[in-house]
């Protein structure tokens, strides 16, 4: 995820400051990995440096002053270039679960790593269910909805990968013992 890009989309909706950009970020991100504070303010740094950003006024709301940032017109062209760019399809497997598989075929015998896949399976078709209750919620927000689709197409493809793993390790099994 592009946190300055997210931060930029979150400001061409009006002036907002770090705390603001951090509960709308987790908000409209609800599945998201919750944003620091920490984070919030140095990417803020950035986008001001870079000329993305620029301080719109300070604000006190019973505390500190915090300071409200606006949208440049370069932060603005900037948010239309990343929101153009197609996103590639990634290149490479990057994902703990397909490597604790591979590895569990390497060091392990086909029970163990059978075993293995299948209380996999079990744990994603738990919380494919878990995201199909947020998604059929009379409470859910469309982010809620959209989050929970993106998460659970993603679970699919792996419960279909898994299934697909669970049988050629049975194929193999079975040539190994034959």
């Amino acid at each position: 995820m592009s946190t300055p890009h997210v931060l930029l989309g979150l400001l061409a909706a009006g002036n907002r400051h770090g705390y603001e950009l951090k509960r709308a970020h987790d908000e409209r991100l609800p599945r998201a990995k919750p944003l620091a504070f920490g984070q919030v303010y140095s990417t803020l740094g950035r986008l001001q440096r870079d000329g993305l950003v620029a301080p719109a006024g300070q604000e006190r709301e019973g505390g500190p002053d915090r300071t409200a940032y606006s949208l440049t017109a370069d932060g603005r062209a900037a948010l239309h270039r990343w929101l153009a760019e197609v996103e590639p399809p990634m290149p490479y497997v990057a994902s703990t679960l397909f490597a604790k598989v591979v590895v569990a075929l390497l060091v392990a015998d086909a029970d163990r790593a059978r075993t293995y896949l299948v209380a996999q399976r079990q744990a994603h078709t738990e919380r494919l269910r878990e995201l199909t209750a947020v998604k059929t919620a009379p409470s859910a927000s469309l982010d809620d909805i959209v989050a929970a689709d993106f998460a659970i197409a993603h679970l699919d493809a792996d419960l279909r990968w898994l299934q697909t793993t669970l049988g050629r390790v049975a194929d193999w099994h079975r040539e190994v013992h034959s």
